[in-house]
C-alpha cells in the first residue's frame, strides 16, 4: 500500500505540558481519540482543506487533508524528485530558497540525508514520524513560503522541459505547485496561530 502520512498542525504550548519524548505520543491520543469525531462511521470525509476535532483536545490541533492524495505520502516524495530534476535549471536564488524549503519538508536532499524532525522539541523517538516541526521553524517556513509563491511561475517552462511526466504522481507544473501551495496553507495557518507541524505515519 505504500507509505502514508497525516498532516497535523498543533498547540505547541500544549505539547510542552510534557517531556519531549511523550509529545507526539500526547498528539497521536489526542487525534485518536473517540471524542474528536474523526472515527465515527457517518463523518463526512474531507477531500482536502482542514478538519477541525471536537472533544477536549479539539483546541490544540487540527488535521489538514492534501488533495488528490488519498493520504499517500507519494505525492509528496515525487513532489521532491520533480524538484530534484529541475533545480539546477532555475536561478540560484529561487534554487536556495526551495531548496531550504523542500528539505525542510518532504525532500531528503540531495545526498538522501535530510532530516525533518526537531529532535530537541519533539525527542528521539521517532516511531512513525516523518515531520515535526516546532513553531520556530514553522515561522521560518512560512516566511520563505512567503518569498517563493510569487516567483513560482518563473519555474514553469524549466519543469515542462526537465521534470514533466505523462504519467505518474505530481507530473505537471500545475500539480507540483498546487501541493506546494498546500504546504503553505499549512504553514501560514500554524505560523498564524503559533503552532508546530506534525507529519505521522500510521
Amino acid at each position: 500500500m505504500g507509505l502514508d502520512i497525516t498532516v497535523m498542525v498543533a498547540d505547541c504550548s500544549w505539547l510542552g505540558e510534557v517531556p519531549p519524548r511523550e509529545r507526539v505520543p500526547r498528539l497521536r491520543d489526542a487525534w485518536y481519540a473517540d471524542e474528536t469525531g474523526l472515527w465515527d462511521h457517518d463523518t463526512p470525509v474531507v477531500e482536502s482543506g482542514w478538519v477541525w476535532p471536537q472533544g477536549p483536545h479539539g483546541a490544540f490541533f487540527a488535521v489538514y487533508e492534501f488533495l488528490h492524495t488519498c493520504g499517500s505520502f507519494k505525492a509528496h516524495f515525487w513532489a521532491g524528485q520533480r524538484w530534484e530534476a529541475v533545480r539546477d535549471h532555475v536561478d540560484p536564488g529561487m534554487r536556495t530558497e526551495m531548496d531550504t524549503f523542500l528539505r525542510e519538508l518532504i525532500w531528503c536532499g540531495l545526498d538522501g540525508e535530510a532530516e525533518h524532525t526537531d529532535t530537541g522539541f519533539f525527542g528521539e523517538d521517532d516511531y512513525g514520524v516523518l515531520l515535526a516541526r516546532p513553531s520556530e521553524n514553522v515561522r521560518e517556513l512560512a516566511a520563505a513560503w512567503g518569498r517563493i509563491r510569487p516567483r513560482l511561475d518563473r519555474m514553469r517552462g524549466p519543469f515542462a522541459e526537465h521534470a514533466a511526466v505523462s504519467d505518474g504522481w505530481v507530473g505537471d507544473f500545475d500539480e507540483f505547485t498546487g501541493l506546494l501551495t498546500q504546504w503553505g496553507e499549512v504553514l501560514t495557518e500554524a505560523a498564524r496561530r503559533g503552532w508546530g507541524v506534525v507529519g505521522l505515519s500510521e
